[in-house]
């Protein structure tokens, strides 16, 4: 059976059966008003600024800044000498 390739296809989910007031009444009862709040979203897992962590113990070494690094004056962080842009300031080179 030779197929007409270049035909328009009809079918049955192409003819519309239903009406502008069936398709937006199906549409009303399908949206619920109520969001959906997991149980992680409270607010017991945030964390207030000035809370008490003095029972906290620090986890990661603190080392002081060494010689050979210098602090960036833009964005404050602590970078070896060779990320230094210029002598005169005190830049790195991102911030530069």
């Amino acid at each position: 059976m030779a197929t007409d390739y270049d035909a328009p296809r009809v079918t049955e989910s192409d003819e519309p059966d239903t009406s502008l007031e069936q398709l937006t009444a199906s549409r009303k009862d399908t949206q619920s008003p109520a969001v959906d709040v997991e149980d992680t979203d409270t607010a017991e897992s945030f964390e207030l600024p000035g809370a008490d962590l003095s029972g906290e113990e620090l986890t990661v070494r603190v080392i002081p800044k060494q010689v050979d690094e210098f602090t960036c004056t833009s964005c404050f962080l602590v970078h070896h000498r060779s990320r230094l842009a210029n002598a005169g300031q005190q830049l790195c080179r991102d911030c530069a």
